[in-house]
């Protein structure tokens, strides 16, 4: 895994072809949450997932916390991927790994005040049970630990890349302003965006992730060749 763009918070199909069509690969799409609205309904999800063209993924990204819920779900939208967003114990990611070996699990890594020592252990004892991390900005006013359309120090992010032995997402605030200095800053496996490539109305803005995906895909050019 290497030079993912991911854009999270689909609306709808066309939002989602639109999207293809500018160089998304992996599309997210947050249900069953605990600090935000879903963006569309379970049913139409799976329909777009089971739709999307070779070489794009759906990932479903969810608080969900029991293995036989998440794959229960993950097996309801047809989703291959899934983004665990909240905590989960070890002996649930197990159980995880022997009802659907084939799924491709993201592990989040929630950056928050003075929380380094935790996210070291979090990377330590899942690192065999996860596929790839991706990191995320947690904010102290709401509790949300996402989709808050900010930043986080990438000088955390970057040691947890240099540290995991699997592929480490950035995600938290980025957006095509800041994109190509945060992959540069942290040397990530791939970037996330949500609401810093949307507009005004919410919904995801073709001008600002076509910037988006071309910054990202310039400095990962720049990484491979220096």
């Amino acid at each position: 895994m290497k030079n993912v763009i991911q854009i999270a918070g689909v609306m709808d199909r066309a939002e989602a072809a639109m999207l293809i069509d500018c160089g998304v690969t992996y599309l997210g799409f947050p249900l069953r949450l605990a600090y935000h609205k879903e963006d569309l309904p379970e049913a139409e999800a799976g329909e777009i997932i089971r739709s999307l063209p070779a070489g794009c993924a759906g990932v479903l990204i969810t608080y969900l916390d029991k293995a036989k819920e998440i794959n229960q779900f993950c097996h309801e939208l047809g989703a291959r991927h899934v983004q665990l967003h909240g905590e989960i114990a070890v002996a649930e990611l197990k159980k995880l790994r022997k009802l659907n070996p084939d799924l491709m699990v993201f592990k989040s890594l929630v950056v928050a005040q003075d929380n380094l020592d935790d996210l070291k252990k979090t990377v330590k004892d899942l690192s065999p049970l996860v596929d790839a991390f991706i990191t995320d900005t947690f904010d102290p006013a709401t509790g949300a630990r996402g989709a808050t359309g900010k930043t986080h120090d990438w000088k955390i992010s970057r040691m947890l890349v240099e540290l995991s032995p699997k592929p480490v997402i950035l995600a938290g605030g980025l957006n095509a302003e800041n994109v190509k200095e945060a992959i540069l800053a942290v040397r990530p496996a791939g970037v996330d965006s949500h609401t810093g490539v949307e507009g005004p109305d919410g919904r995801k803005d073709r001008g600002k992730v076509e910037q988006f995906v071309q910054e990202a895909r310039e400095a990962f050019d720049f990484i491979e060749e220096d």
